[in-house]
């Protein structure tokens, strides 16, 4: 009786973890990161699951973003422009806004239109966001700014997250303002992908 416990407490905990791994988007070289999502379009709820069979390329930013936003989209941008149209049919930029305050689906959809017509804007409660920017390992804080006329910035790291056909995170491109670098991530995970 006790081996037949000690049989079911192991299967129980094997499925547990299943369960874990496969919600935070499986092993992949970052387990235990990454995962489904779902949060809010000027169009209605968007999931990662929308995008099973595409590689989807995840920035988290901010629309008041003076600087480091603008630098990585465009150069996301540039990287994107460098694609044949067979190879953009297979992938999915979405940007996530870490500012639920000032950012709302119709502000983001014209911020992302400027970079890339594909690109979708995404935000959530900050309770939401906080949570999927935990598992993808981006940080963002609020900090005031005295004297300025937006108030306040967010401080927030700068990193293109891409996640497989499979919704899997395989690969992290860190703050680069170079498309060259960027496309050569992208290609590779379309190869990995095919």
């Amino acid at each position: 009786m006790k081996r037949l416990l000690w049989l079911l407490a192991l299967v129980i905990a094997g499925a547990g973890s299943w369960f874990l791994l496969s919600d935070r988007g499986g092993e992949g070289p970052y387990p235990g990161m990454g995962g489904g999502f779902t949060l809010q379009s000027v169009q209605g709820p968007v999931s990662l699951s929308d995008f099973r069979g595409k590689v989807v390329l995840i920035y988290f930013g901010y629309t008041s973003c003076p600087d480091i936003c603008p630098t990585s989209l465009g150069a996301l941008s540039a990287a994107l422009k460098q694609l044949s149209p067979q190879e953009m049919e297979r992938i999915q930029p979405i940007f996530i806004s870490v500012d639920p305050e000032r950012d709302t689906p119709q502000k983001m959809v014209e911020y992302v239109h400027y970079f890339h017509p594909k690109m979708i804007g995404l935000t959530g409660s900050l309770e939401q966001l906080k949570e999927i920017a935990g598992r993808y390992g981006a940080y963002f804080r609020k900090a005031e700014v005295e004297g300025s006329t937006l108030g306040y910035a967010v401080d927030h790291s700068s990193v293109i997250y891409i996640v497989n056909e499979q919704g899997v995170l395989v690969d992290m491109i860190h703050h680069s303002g170079s498309p060259k670098v960027i496309l050569e991530h992208i290609r590779k995970a379309l190869q990995g992908a095919s």
